[in-house]
């Protein structure tokens, strides 16, 4: 029989067994739409999370008391090594870093870099003018003129902080877009030059920080910046951090080596001794996450497969049935000089071309439902190329051992029993 035949023949049959096809199809676009939109979603999970810390610069790193770590659900956390990467400097002590080493090591610290110290207060801050005020949500930070810079912010109204505002420990302070929008409406730039209260304090506004939008809901927005020195007078923090930006991205471990050498000679620490502070790179939260998220891609996999198994278990029984039911078109396509090949080929067709609709339909409602989820994130559209491939692939590997069996049966059928079959 000619190829045209054959799919033509395979598609009526397909057709005249409208219902079993359907509901076998159903089965494995389930499948292929779980695979498919999970690993979309995944996808646009990283690029948004590559957006994110883009703007940052991969040619930073920071310093801190301990390694922050990448939480998974609320108790598991996940520290990844990416192969061929440098260990990062784990702390073993966790030793806060007190105002006094920050600046120690801002003085000593002599490569060619940018310098930034910071501390965090909490996201759990209220801040207020004299008409309205905040949920008790805003993340509070001190920091000095460079860290702007170094972070990715930028200014929409007014100025920095000052190098003398900084070392006087002023009461100025920076308001991130939600912030400024809260308490001052659509024209934060109001905001400039008007008194606030973060918490029980009395802040002067210098600026209004350009939005940066959200990242997993959270938004990136909603913060206040104070002098540093002005953060150790008024509130209550555990350890400074400090952030380092080379010059460019071939130089970053070559800084970071210098860094743990200025931080240790300042901290005192002997030659035996392990470094009590962490040093992570600016991308390295991204990394981990990243890094975390192939474990949902091998559940999402696993998941997949074992509905496709089940799709190919009901595929053989469908194509059982139709070997059982079409007895006598296979016994007269033999006894008209028909060979095995063209009975083998027929029922191999139809099974795979069942598969392959699966496929298709999967395929789209995946993508569909996977950029969903990237709309909520604001992120572009993602087609994984990659797994289109895979999910055809498979689904065609299905189709071919689902029907092999059957179509074997049918192969091995004798005409004259084939006819004579009630």
């Amino acid at each position: 029989m000619k190829l045209s035949a054959i799919l033509s023949l395979a598609f009526r049959t397909i057709r005249s067994n409208g219902l079993r096809s359907g509901i076998t199809i159903a089965i494995i676009a389930l499948g292929i739409t779980a695979l498919v939109g999970i690993i979309t979603a995944i996808g646009a999970m990283n690029q948004k999370l590559t957006e994110s810390f883009s703007t940052i610069g991969a040619n930073g790193f920071s310093i801190r008391a301990k390694e922050r770590n990448f939480r998974i659900g609320n108790n598991r956390q996940m520290n990844v090594k990416r192969k061929g990467e440098k260990q990062e400097k784990k702390s073993n002590l966790g030793q806060p870093i007190t105002l006094a080493e920050a600046e120690g090591f801002v003085n000593s610290f002599h490569y060619p870099s940018q310098i930034s110290i910071a501390g965090f207060a909490g996201n759990n801050n209220v801040v207020s003018s004299s008409l309205k005020k905040t949920n008790p949500t805003v993340a509070l930070f001190g920091s000095d003129e460079s860290y702007l810079d170094l972070n990715g912010f930028s200014i929409s109204n007014g100025r920095n902080f000052t190098r003398g505002e900084v070392q006087a420990g002023q009461q100025v302070c920076l308001l991130g877009y939600d912030v400024a929008l809260k308490l001052f409406g659509d024209d934060v730039s109001k905001a400039v030059n008007k008194e606030v209260r973060i918490n029980n304090d009395l802040f002067r506004v210098l600026a209004v920080l350009n939005s940066k939008g959200s990242t997993f809901g959270f938004s990136r927005d909603n913060i206040t910046l104070v002098t540093y020195k002005s953060l150790v007078r008024n509130f209550q923090f555990g350890s400074f951090s400090i952030g380092v930006k080379a010059p460019e991205i071939a130089r970053v471990e070559e800084a970071m080596g210098e860094a743990e050498g200025a931080l240790r000679n300042i901290r005192k620490l002997a030659v035996t001794e392990e470094s009590n502070f962490a040093l992570e790179r600016n991308n390295s939260i991204a990394e981990k996450a990243i890094a975390s998220l192939r474990y949902i891609t091998a559940a999402v996999t696993i998941i997949g497969l074992i509905t496709l198994i089940g799709a190919a278990i009901g595929l053989m029984n469908i194509m059982l049935v139709a070997v059982a039911e079409r007895t006598k078109e296979v016994g007269l396509i033999k006894a008209i000089g028909g060979k095995k090949a063209a009975v083998h080929a027929q029922f191999l067709t139809e099974a795979i071309l069942i598969s392959l609709a699966g496929a298709v339909i999967g395929i789209v409602l995946g993508i569909v439902l996977g950029n969903l989820f990237g709309l909520l994130l604001q992120t572009n559209f993602v087609v994984p190329w990659n797994w289109i491939l895979y999910g055809i692939v498979i689904c065609s590997i299905v189709g071919l051992l689902a029907g092999l069996y059957p179509a074997i049966k049918a192969g091995r059928l004798n005409p004259i029993e084939a006819l004579r079959y009630e």
